[in-house]
């Protein structure tokens, strides 16, 4: 094998951390550079760049995946890490390139997608789910620090330092793909040649969706993973933006709520998630997610004070364990050899929540007139600033972040659906997935996964 070693969890977690670490990096040079670039509709553009991005990405996902399956692991990590990080150092060069190769970007901005296949090669079914975690935990532990020592770099030192620096941890990350990672997909799991054909069915990022309505429960779980993702990933495209306008922080003291909320989040999706699960079960401990994401999203709606913000983002790290809760319900539920398939669903879901809700963000700010014209005012006021509005209305001063309450009412419909989503089949499922398990590894990627499909239900009937 070419890397160090046997391909292991903590490759992936590596090429992850660096990813993001360089792009936390650049979060206050990117808010100066995207109002310098689009001062007028500064929210709307902001949301059409990302959901531009989203969209290509749900839309190559599957694509991308299905030819790891065949050219292995590594080589597309190595493209999809490239081709991610290759609008940093447009950021001084050509604000206008940045933003469209930013854009056009989404095509191979699906790393996540290829590094949860590297860890299906090397892990068993019972193991996933901790892997998938300490994955996603190394993702909010990487934007924990970056941004305080970018915003650092960039008030000491200027931006063009810091788009350096990052461009630098890219580079490193790149490397450490061709000289450290190991392919983890072994030959005998691929097809015979590298001219095997990719079936269409494969490559259809709309294809797990069909699947959905085969079972009522896979449904149910979809419905509720659309309705609350949706307004958290408009909210992770502008909210930073928002900060800095609306609420009049500096760059120090976003840098210093990401850190803070990061951290919080990191232990309540480690130390509180596993406690809450044993003591009150997997559905309420997503109902209770679902509870802080609409209380959060409510306080950040009418929220118009500094200290308002930070209350909110303490809830909102104890919201974060919503997802990773539905994750392990699915695993539970699906059978061993439908893995693949529910949470290709999932995953999908979440794809086309991260192209829509961008979009739907900047549209609401754009309706309710919630614009970045003021962003020197609010850096020369620095911590003393006060919140600012460029059009000061009546609705602006009682409702100073209308999408979030936009996202608080379709997460409450998000809870409503999981109210219904059965619970008492886990005991019998669990019984069933330990059996299956004991055996040999298996695959999320492997094509028997689809197998059954349109057959048998994806999870388990509780009448059964």
């Amino acid at each position: 094998r070419q890397g160090i070693g046997e391909p292991s969890v903590y490759h992936a977690v590596v090429v992850i951390f660096l990813e993001f670490f360089a792009w936390g990096l650049l979060t206050t040079p990117m808010l100066t550079v995207l109002h310098q670039t689009f001062p007028q509709h500064t929210f709307l553009m902001n949301g059409l760049i990302h959901g531009v991005k989203g969209l290509l990405s749900f839309l190559s996902a599957p694509l991308i995946g299905a030819l790891s399956d065949v050219w292995g692991r590594k080589s597309f990590l190595l493209l999809t890490v490239f081709f991610t990080c290759a609008p940093i150092p447009l950021m001084k060069i050509s604000p206008w390139w940045y933003f469209a190769v930013i854009s056009m970007s989404g095509v191979f901005a699906v790393t996540f997608s290829v590094i949860f296949a590297y860890v299906a090669d090397i892990t068993q079914e019972h193991e996933r789910s901790t892997a998938y975690g300490l994955v996603s935990a190394t993702f909010a532990a990487s934007l924990v620090t970056s941004p305080a020592i970018g915003a650092y770099l960039s008030q000491a030192y200027g931006d063009t330092l810091v788009v350096v620096l990052a461009s630098g941890v890219a580079l490193l990350d790149i490397g450490f793909i061709l000289l450290a990672v190991p392919e983890s997909l072994p030959e005998e799991m691929r097809p015979v040649s590298w001219g095997a054909p990719i079936s269409w069915e494969q490559a259809d990022p709309f294809a797990s969706l069909r699947k959905v309505g085969q079972d009522s429960t896979v449904l149910l779980i979809c419905i509720t993973v659309f309705l609350s993702y949706l307004p958290e990933a408009g909210q992770y495209s502008s909210f930073f933006l928002y900060l800095r306008q609306v609420i009049g922080f500096s760059s120090e003291t976003v840098a210093a709520f990401i850190g803070v909320v990061g951290i919080l989040s990191i232990l309540a999706q480690t130390v509180v998630l596993g406690i809450l699960m044993r003591s009150i079960g997997n559905k309420n401990t997503i109902l209770l997610g679902l509870g802080f994401q609409i209380l959060q999203l409510a306080w950040y709606g009418f929220g118009s004070q500094p200290w308002m913000m930070w209350a909110a983002g303490a809830v909102a790290a104890m919201s974060s364990i919503t997802f990773p809760a539905i994750s392990a319900m699915v695993s539970r539920n699906a059978d061993p050899d439908q893995q693949g398939v529910v949470q290709g669903m999932i995953t999908g879901i979440r794809g086309l929540c991260n192209g829509l809700g961008p979009a739907l963000y900047g549209f609401v700010f754009y309706l309710f007139h919630v614009e970045l014209n003021e962003m020197a005012e609010v850096e020369t006021l620095g911590k003393a600033s006060k919140p600012n509005m460029a059009n000061p209305t009546d609705e602006s001063s009682i409702i100073p972040g209308p999408p979030f309450l936009f996202g608080a009412c379709s997460v409450l419909l998000s809870l409503l659906v999981a109210l219904f989503i059965p619970e008492h089949n886990l005991a019998l499922r669990s019984g069933s997935h330990k059996k299956h398990s004991n055996g040999a590894q298996t695959h999320a990627h492997s094509p028997q996964a689809g197998g059954a499909e349109g057959k048998e239900p994806l999870l388990e009937d509780s009448s059964v």
